[in-house]
């Protein structure tokens, strides 16, 4: 069947990949004979929908699968989704407040039927996105982190790590969102710089009309003040030693108290204590034995230890207590003041900072192996800069809340028992008492963090634990994607766990990618409105353009400006591999095609399977080190340059020629080159290449599982490459005199040669007379032969001159000609730089030194022939 005439990807793309998928093309096992490589997706959230920095990460991700695929691999894409437990249970709760319910009307049984319902009609949508793009992932493992083999793994491990005195309860300063209603870890918290208030507020020394400023930006929180502290190097205080403060609306006597943790140069030196309210301050508040008055309830609202503030939202409660404040006096003064402010990642809620029971995980222990491995080399990071973050985030890493107050989760396997109060961790469901025999016994009612599960993700897949086959083939993993942003959340999570659980590194390689920004350099946001919906470009360009456009010019680590002129581009080169393959193919039609070893090659041929030959390296390398933009921009400058601008024109006086044998070479080298690059091009482009590879004459598999080329020495051709460039450079000169000079392409001109190369353009003159529309080529001795007006050029060891009559501008070829000269001089000065450079001739390598003295000639030769035409026009 013909190919047809234009690039349509909606004929296709669906056929393809349904077609894949059917043919077991993306699934893996364990395989002796092969080596493994395995890349775990970062598993999408279920309440997501596509979008650009998905779309990037997985492009990124099947890129390398395809191409490891291709190169004999058993590649293991390994597909999932994350239960995400704050953003679907706002989901649930939002679907309830429609109907005028709330969770705690229906229940957490009633909430978990439907927030397993919601999964099961919306947690699908983003994997069916994924096969639009055409993610080659293994969807029979497709994995959720919920499933009970997962659910399994975690609470191997939450247990493991309770009996090991790594979890554990306690109460402490958490991130608490108010809105959520739910701890947050510290990675769980975006920081913001705003502008707030800081309250300098009097406090009186008890007996006597003196007072202690204290400065504070959330004054709402005083009334849980139990101390003041100072530094006990802070001569300003020696006297008020042993002393009390009355706190102010309160009226309640606090201790000021002595402690290294106040800095002597900031502010007042005098520090209000609230152990309930800040994490500083419950460490002294521990120190010193103070008690803990938490002043706030779970929604942000204050409660009966506040007062007369009782009821009020937090900040209205700010407002209406320094109002009284300054009502009694005891307002000093008032600073605007720039701090960082936390605020949940979900809601954008600032988040409060509360004393809570929760569980934790003591990170100490965990995280010196995580941080060793990568030092060592062990798992690396690229681009290395990111190891610096990595460091910072582990070296000062505080015990990790991995309790939330959510119903949509792994739900923590603690039970106590109500009759004796013990407490029991199993993995296990206990419906009896282990102490007391009692069948009163309830579950922890908390889930856990979402990225307790996720940290297990690259294991917990394989069947840990248990110790599967699939465990001891695909793990440890080959290759994690992610974007910066989530090292804290993730990859240092996954690491620690991994080396905790499985005494070996989750994965070996770390690719860090940057984020998708608009042609401005703006994040893409709803509020900006500069969002792009991938799908949207999937159905109007294809899945293929979208690819491309996300992959061309990337680098590790680096942002990405995605814009509508970037899409029209890449839907300009997809066009042109389209029409430039369609125009092999229908040539070959009924014809035979040889395979490159049985034909006598030209120079021509030589030439463009050398120039492959050369791809093929730099690609591979550029791939084996994740450096996927530059692949493709390799790869595009080989077939729009060399292929469909140079090589297949150079092909064409043979195509269209009488000599049977001749055609028959170039068809079978337009093949071998078309056929090799559609293998290179396969990983950024799956669709298209698929479908033009399975049009090529002699075809019978996929070119998802074709072998990957390879680079053969063999194939240089050095010599032949280098003599083709130059007949190459001879009809580039033509076309620019023609330029030059308003002649047109269509005129046939002659050209005078004068050459020391003389029998290598005789070879090439078939290529030189039809590419540059050339009547007769004729060599001669000398200029002084010529008796007509000419344009000149002079190359090395070739001075080329067309006869153009009238045409020629004398002002205008002397202008040329001097711009000529002035290149040849800078070459000259550059070489005779580095030729006189001591250090460039005792470090460099002789051949370098060699070959730059011959270009040094080569230019002295070129300026002298450049000079003498200048003179000769000059003297007309």
């Amino acid at each position: 069947m013909e190919i047809s005439t234009t690039y349509n990807p909606k004929e296709f793309e669906d056929r393809i990949y349904k077609e894949w998928e059917e043919k077991g093309y993306f699934k893996a096992s364990p395989n002796p004979k092969k080596v493994p490589f395995t890349v775990v997706i970062p598993p999408p959230n279920i309440t997501g929908q596509l979008h650009m920095g998905h779309a990037l990460n997985d492009s990124i991700q099947d890129s390398i699968i395809r191409f490891k695929r291709m190169q004999g691999y058993e590649t293991l894409w390994l597909p999932g989704t994350d239960h995400a437990s704050i953003a679907t249970e706002v989901k649930i709760v939002d679907a309830l407040k429609a109907e005028g319910l709330s969770k705690e009307q229906i229940g957490r049984e009633e909430f978990l039927v439907r927030a397993w319902a919601w999964k099961e009609k919306y947690g699908g949508r983003i994997v069916e996105q994924l096969k639009k793009l055409g993610s080659s992932c293994d969807w029979s493992r497709l994995a959720f982190t919920m499933d009970e083999n997962l659910n399994k793994a975690v609470k191997e491990v939450f247990v493991n790590l309770y009996e090991k005195g790594l979890i554990y309860q306690g109460k402490r300063i958490i991130n608490w969102c108010p809105v959520c209603k739910t701890a947050l870890s510290d990675a769980e918290v975006d920081y913001t710089e705003e502008q707030s208030g800081l309250w300098h507020i009097k406090y009186q020394v008890k007996g006597e009309d003196r007072y202690v400023i204290v400065a504070t930006t959330r004054p709402e929180t005083m009334l849980g003040d139990v101390a003041v502290a100072v530094n006990p190097k802070d001569e300003r205080y020696l006297d008020l030693k042993g002393k009390m403060l009355i706190l102010p609306i309160a009226n309640r006597e606090i201790p000021l108290i002595e402690d290294d943790y106040v800095e002597l140069d900031f502010g007042t030196g005098a520090v209000k204590i609230t152990p309930a309210h800040d994490p500083n301050d419950f460490e002294v508040g521990l120190r010193h034995n103070l008690p803990v008055i938490k002043t706030m309830n779970d929604d942000g609202t204050m409660n009966e230890e506040a007062g007369k503030y009782c009821g009020l939202d937090r900040f209205e409660c700010r407002k209406q207590l320094v109002k009284d404040l300054e009502e009694l006096g005891l307002l000093e003064k008032t600073e605007a003041y720039a701090h960082n402010v936390g605020h949940c990642y979900r809601c954008s809620t600032i988040v409060e900072p509360i004393i809570s029971k929760q569980w934790f995980v003591k990170m100490e222990p965990l995280a010196k192996p995580a941080i060793d491995v990568v030092r060592k080399k062990s798992i690396k990071f690229n681009p290395d800069r990111f190891t610096k973050i990595y460091y910072n985030w582990m070296e000062n890493i505080r015990d990790w809340c991995i309790s939330r107050q959510l119903w949509w989760g792994h739900r923590i396997p603690a039970y106590y028992c109500d009759d004796c109060g013990e407490m029991m961790v199993s993995k296990e469901d206990i419906h009896v008492c282990t102490k007391c025999g009692s069948k009163n016994v309830r579950q922890d009612e908390d889930v856990l963090d979402t990225w307790f599960s996720s940290a297990l993700w690259p294991f917990s897949t394989l069947g840990y634990p248990e110790n599967t086959e699939d465990l001891k083939y695909f793990y440890p993993t080959d290759l994690l994607v992610t974007a910066y942003d989530i090292i804290f959340f993730w990859v240092a999570r996954m690491i620690f766990s991994g080396l905790e659980h499985t005494n070996r590194i989750p994965f070996r390689d770390v690719l860090i990618h940057g984020l998708v920004r608009d042609a401005q350099g703006r994040k893409m946001s709803k509020s900006l409105g500069n969002g792009i919906d991938p799908l949207e470009i999937i159905d109007k360009y294809g899945a293929d353009t979208l690819r491309y456009a996300l992959l061309n010019g990337i680098a590790p680590g680096s942002d990405t400006r995605f814009s509508e002129d970037k899409i029209e581009g890449c839907r300009n080169y997809i066009n042109k591999i389209w029409n430039a393959s369609r125009f092999v193919l229908l040539n070959c039609e009924g014809k035979t095609i040889k395979d490159i070893s049985e034909i006598k090659l030209n120079l021509a041929d030589k030439w463009i399977i050398s120039r492959l030959n050369n791809t093929v390296k730099k690609v591979t390398l550029a791939m084996e080190k994740y450096e996927i933009g530059l692949a493709c921009g390799e790869l595009q400058e080989f077939f729009w340059n060399d292929f469909c601008d140079w090589y297949i024109e150079l092909s064409k006086p043979y195509l269209y020629g009488t000599d049977e044998d001749k055609k028959t070479g170039v068809l079978s080298v337009l093949i071998y080159v078309l056929k090799n690059t559609l293998k290179l091009l396969h990983p950024y482009i799956p669709f298209i290449t698929e479908e033009i590879y399975q049009h090529i004459p002699g075809v019978n598999e996929s070119i998802m599982i074709s072998e990957y080329p390879r680079y053969n020495s063999k194939l240089a051709y050095r010599k032949d490459a280098d003599d083709c460039r130059y007949v190459m450079d001879i009809i580039t000169a033509i076309r620019q005199i023609r330029a030059d000079t308003g002649c047109a392409p269509s005129k046939k001109v002659d050209l005078f040669v004068v050459s020391e190369k003389k029998r290598l353009i005789e070879k090439a003159q078939i290529y030189i007379e039809k590419l540059a529309n050339i009547g007769e080529v004729k060599f001669i001795e000398s200029k002084d032969s010529l008796d007509v007006k000419t344009v000149s050029v002079v190359l090395d060891k070739t001075e080329l001159y067309v006869p153009l009559g009238e045409l020629v501008d004398f002002d205008k070829e002397i202008e040329r000609l001097q711009g000529e000269l002035s290149k040849v001089e800078s070459e000259i000065a550059r070489a005779n730089g580095k030729l006189s450079n001591n250090g460039f001739l005792a470090k460099a390598p002789k051949n370098l030194v060699d070959q730059e003295r011959e270009k040094l000639n080569k230019y002295i030769d070129m300026r002298k022939k450049i000079k003498q035409n200048l003179k000769e026009l000059q003297e007309v």
